[in-house]
């Protein structure tokens, strides 16, 4: 039987919002101790027309010394106004991961990134509550008022 994906995944907002710019942000690190693997979702506003703008994971055994991890760059057009990036890393092979996006020439904003860590070893997962204000989980709800 399958189960609701809320109950196997812990979600954790690791970046707020960033004003348009050229400097690079880093994510809050996700520890991935009792998970096989985390999918960063990556929301972009306004970006301006040049910019050189990607985004990547990286990976610690300290939480302190970061390494990129080979093949995760996703480039984003500067025309991908309002789009949402998904990065999924499965087993990344060190206990830290975070998200990087890279902003070069010209502005991009960044609306903010989430992480949801998934395969938990143990069920069910609970949210970061600094930074996740509330979920509710539903099965098979009749009509009403919400």
């Amino acid at each position: 039987m399958a189960e609701q994906i809320s109950n196997q995944i812990k979600t954790t907002r690791v970046s707020n919002a960033v004003a348009a710019g050229t400097s690079d942000i880093d994510s809050s690190s996700v520890d991935m101790r009792g998970y096989e693997g985390v999918r960063f979702t990556v929301l972009f506003g306004t970006i301006t027309a040049a910019a050189v703008t990607s985004i990547k994971a990286a990976r610690s055994t300290d939480d302190s010394a970061f390494n990129d991890l080979l093949g995760t760059a996703i480039t984003v057009a500067d025309d991908d106004d309002n789009k949402a990036f998904v990065l999924d890393v499965w087993r990344p092979g060190e206990r830290y991961v975070r998200c990087t996006v890279d902003r070069a020439t010209q502005n991009a904003v960044v609306d903010g990134i989430i992480a949801e860590q998934y395969g938990p070893r143990v069920l069910a997962p609970t949210n970061d509550a600094t930074t996740v204000g509330g979920q509710e989980v539903h099965a098979s709800p009749g009509e009403g008022t919400a």
